[in-house]
């Protein structure tokens, strides 16, 4: 396992971080004993770095995590988010549900603290509101690093040039089929020694050849997809599946990438994920032909 360091903090983390949203069942079923299954294994494997949110499961994800983690605490750099969907992200919100966070976890602080799912409806207010509300809790000891999340890499950009946050979480923006955040996202994070977190390198199950449930496969997004997929064939390394290796070490080898989020229930899927995480990339040539493919083409989801 590698390590780096996290933003500002001095903080040694696992380049490969455990994520939190299968753990509280959104995408299957799953038991309180499979997810401390899942943790142990985790810090077995040495991955210290978790993230969850009160989204995830509704809660379930956070009180799956702080029940495994029971005696371990001091184990991991513990990561969660705010404010829950579908509420104001307001400074008392914040603050609520930050509060609401801790005690599922059974913790009296977070290391990191994000602002979840950034929009633009919503990016004056957290800069307003949202982030102030980060400020007062680290005062208190609550939380002892801020960052921001966000789908549209630009709109992390402002946050990233305040000069108040740690870290940015984006995803499926820095992976085979979709580099672009390599255009401005990651030279302005290191520009200010912001980490980056990368979410969803195998772009919702694209790369894994299992899409998501909710995706619209007879959309454009899917069809351009499947379509730079062909392109990338020449990166597998074995099949069915061949692209989850190549996907990891692109991911995990970045320089500009702090931490690569894996997303699983499976000890198995969890193990073979932590095996790329061992400082080995793509092979120069097939990563300098990759990087020709689709400059500056996000694809529009």
């Amino acid at each position: 396992m590698e390590y780096t360091t996290f933003g500002k903090t001095g903080v040694r983390v696992s380049k490969l971080g455990l994520g939190g949203a299968p753990l509280g069942g959104d995408y299957g079923p799953v038991t309180d004993e499979q997810v401390t299954e899942v943790i142990d294994q985790a810090l077995e494997l040495g991955i210290n770095f978790i993230d969850t949110a009160p989204l995830y499961g509704r809660g379930e994800s956070e009180r799956r995590i702080g029940k495994a983690l029971h005696g371990k605490r001091d184990q991991v750099f513990l990561a969660s988010k705010a404010v829950m969907r579908g509420e104001p992200y307001t400074y008392d919100n914040t603050i609520r549900s930050v509060e609401d966070s801790l005690k599922r976890l059974g913790t009296d602080y977070l290391d990191l603290i994000q602002m979840h799912e950034l929009s633009d409806s919503n990016s004056e207010i957290g800069m307003k509101e949202t982030i102030p509300a980060f400020l007062k809790l680290k005062e208190q000891g609550k939380v002892r690093a801020i960052g921001v999340n966000a789908f549209n890499p630009s709109l992390l950009l402002p946050f990233i040039r305040s000069g108040h946050i740690d870290s940015v979480q984006t995803f499926c923006r820095y992976m085979l089929i979709d580099y672009s955040a390599m255009d401005e996202l990651l030279p302005t994070a290191r520009e200010h020694g912001v980490s980056v977190i990368n979410g969803s390198v195998l772009g919702m199950g694209l790369l894994a050849e299992a899409p998501a449930p909710f995706m619209n496969q007879d959309s454009p997004m899917f069809t351009e997809a499947q379509r730079r997929i062909q392109e990338i064939a020449f990166l597998r390394k074995s099949e069915p599946k061949g692209l989850i290796e190549p996907a990891m070490r692109f991911s995990l080898s970045s320089p500009d990438i702090t931490v690569t989020l894996t997303g699983t229930t499976s000890l198995r899927s969890l193990a073979l994920n932590a095996s790329y995480s061992d400082g080995v990339g793509l092979p120069q040539d097939e990563l300098d032909r990759l990087l020709t493919l689709f400059p500056g083409q996000p694809i529009t989801w």
